[in-house]
This record gives C-alpha cells, structure tokens and sequence, in this order.
C-alpha cells in the first residue's frame, strides 16, 4: 500500500476537492512542483493552470487554478485559489470569449493597471483553453 496524504483544494466558493492522494502536481510561480507524502513543509504562489492529483491506485483527477497559494505539511496539502474547477467542468466557450476579450483590451489599453488586468486575464483564458484540450485528450474525443 502507498504512502498517502491529505489533499484539500479550496475556491473562493467551496470546497472542490477533499481526499488522500499519493501525489500532487501545480504550477508554483517558479515552475511545476510534485509533492508526496512527507514532503517538506513549504508554502508557494501557484500561477493559473493545472493541478494534478494522484489518488490511491493511480486514478488521477484534474483541476483548473486561476493562481492562488499551496501550503504543504508533511501529511496535508492545501491549495488556495479564488477560481478552482474541475478540468471537466471548464466552459470552452467562455474561456474562448475571455481571451478574445483580454487580447481586445491589451490592444486598447488606456493605461499600465488595464494592460496588466487584460495580460492576467489572457494568461487564465489560455491556461482553461489548455486545460480543456488535454482533458479532451485524455479522454479520447
């Protein structure tokens, strides 16, 4: 039997995720980080995209970031985020809308803070927009 930790995944809204896994990837600020039981303790910035967790018996279960914090303890794992949703509930559609509308905004901006707003908003878009397409992937259609 595989070690195994407790993994909670939390929007601003509710919680998405509450189980043990026996391994967690997320894209940290300073790249991908994987965690297993009894890692060190740390906390990270997370940058919006995917976190993958590995469940008892090697399921895997995907789930989209819009940034956020991870806190690891040796035996829990806390992930942070005031948008987190199952890669298979993302709307293609809006994350489509959403990156045609902060490309717009980039083009017509009227000042730094709008650019940065619209260039956050871009990298979210594409960030669902690429987690979409690998669910899409993984499950063959």
């Amino acid at each position: 039997m595989a070690m195994t930790m407790h993994v909670d995944i939390v929007s601003a809204e509710q919680e998405i995720f509450s189980g043990t896994a026996e391994m967690v990837l997320a894209p940290a600020a300073m790249g991908e980080v994987g965690i297993m039981p009894r890692h060190t303790q740390m906390l990270t910035p997370l940058k919006p995209g995917e976190v993958r967790v590995t469940k008892e018996g090697g399921e895997q279960e995907f789930f989209y970031v819009s940034g956020g914090i991870m806190e690891v303890q040796p035996h829990v794992v806390t992930v942070l985020s005031d948008t987190a949703v199952r890669a298979t509930d993302l709307d293609e559609a809006a994350a489509m809308e959403a990156k045609k509308d902060a490309e717009q905004a980039m083009k017509d901006r009227d000042s730094e803070m709008d650019y940065a707003k619209a260039e956050a908003e871009l990298a979210q878009a594409v960030a669902q927009l690429r987690m979409i397409k690998k669910v899409r992937k993984n499950l063959g259609s």
